[in-house]
C-alpha cells in the first residue's frame, strides 16, 4: 500500500470520529457545473441524490471527475438498498453511500457489507474508475476504501424505529440518518413533524445511536435549525438542494428589488 493511502483519511469520517458536525449540500440537478460550484463553497460533502432526481450513473461519474480536488467529498444516495446498486456508485468513485429505507437489521448489515471487500463484506472487485479519482491515491485502493467509505443508513419508516436497537448495533454502520419527512408519513402524519409521535420516534433513534456509538443525522433547512439539532445530539446534516438554494437566492433578490422600487421616489417630469 502506498504511503499516501496509508496516511489518507476521509475528512468526513475524520470529523465524525472527532465529534464534529458535518454538512452536506444536496445535488439534484444533472449538472456537473452545479456540483463543482457547490463543492468549492465549503460543504463537507455532496449528497448526490439518485433516489429523488434524474441523476444517472454516468452523470454521477462526471460529477466525481468535475469535483476532484475540491473540498466536498462526493457521496451518493442510491435508489435502493441493494449490494449491486452500491457497487456501481462505489466503482464510480464515491466516498460515501446513503442507503434509503434501511428498516431492518438485515438491511443494515447488507449496507455495511456492500461497502467493504471480502472477507469483511461482499463488495465485488472492479474499481477501475474509482482508482482514478480516489483522494488517497490508486495504490492499495481496496484497504483504503474499506477504511474510509462512509456508510449511512436512512431511518424513515415506523418499522425502522421498532428495529432501531438492532439496526444501531450493526457493525460497519457510521451514521443513522433520520428521513424526517418520510418518517412522518409512515406515522400517518402526512408531513407533520411537530406531532408528539414524531418527536418520540426521533428521540428513540437518537438514544439508540448514542447507546451504540453511531452518529445520528437529519435534514436541516437553516443554520439555526442545525445549531438546535447539534444541541440535541445530531452530528450530520443534509442542507437544502441546489434548486432550493437557487430559489432562495432568487426570491431574496426579487423581494429586495421590490422593496427598493417601492421606496424609490418617482421622478418629476417637467
Amino acid at each position: 500500500m502506498s504511503e499516501l493511502n496509508q496516511a489518507w483519511e476521509n475528512p468526513v469520517k475524520k470529523k465524525l470520529r472527532a465529534g464534529e458536525p458535518v454538512v452536506a449540500a444536496t445535488i439534484t440537478a444533472a449538472s456537473v457545473e452545479v456540483a463543482a460550484h457547490i463543492a468549492a463553497m465549503g460543504f463537507d460533502f455532496l449528497w448526490v441524490e439518485m433516489e429523488h432526481s434524474p441523476i444517472t450513473l454516468e452523470t454521477l461519474r462526471t460529477m466525481i471527475l468535475g469535483t476532484r480536488g475540491l473540498k466536498a467529498m462526493p457521496f451518493a444516495r442510491v435508489p435502493v438498498n441493494e449490494i449491486w446498486m452500491a457497487k456501481r456508485v462505489l466503482d464510480a468513485g464515491v466516498c460515501g453511500v446513503m442507503f434509503p429505507f434501511t428498516s431492518t437489521p438485515e438491511l443494515a448489515a447488507q449496507a455495511a457489507a456492500a461497502c467493504r471487500y471480502p472477507p469483511a463484506g461482499q463488495r465485488g472487485s472492479g474499481p477501475v474508475l474509482a482508482r482514478t479519482t480516489w483522494p488517497g491515491g490508486s495504490d492499495g485502493y481496496p484497504d483504503s476504501a474499506d477504511n474510509n467509505v462512509v456508510v449511512i443508513t436512512i431511518i424513515e419508516e415506523v418499522r425502522a424505529v421498532e428495529n432501531i436497537e438492532a439496526i444501531a448495533a450493526t457493525p460497519g454502520i457510521d451514521v443513522l440518518f433520520i428521513g424526517t419527512n418520510d418518517l412522518s408519513y409512515s406515522l400517518g402524519l402526512r408531513g407533520n413533524q411537530d406531532d408528539p409521535r414524531h418527536h418520540e420516534a426521533v428521540g428513540k433513534v437518537v438514544a439508540a445511536a448514542k447507546k451504540h456509538g453511531k452518529v445520528v443525522g437529519r435534514p436541516a433547512a437553516t443554520p439555526e435549525q442545525a445549531q438546535k439539532f447539534i444541541e440535541q445530539g445530531f452530528g450530520l446534516f443534509q442542507a437544502p438542494t441546489d434548486m432550493g438554494f437557487m430559489g432562495a437566492g432568487a426570491r431574496a433578490y426579487l423581494e429586495g428589488l421590490g422593496r427598493a422600487a417601492a421606496q424609490a421616489k418617482p421622478k418629476t417630469i417637467y
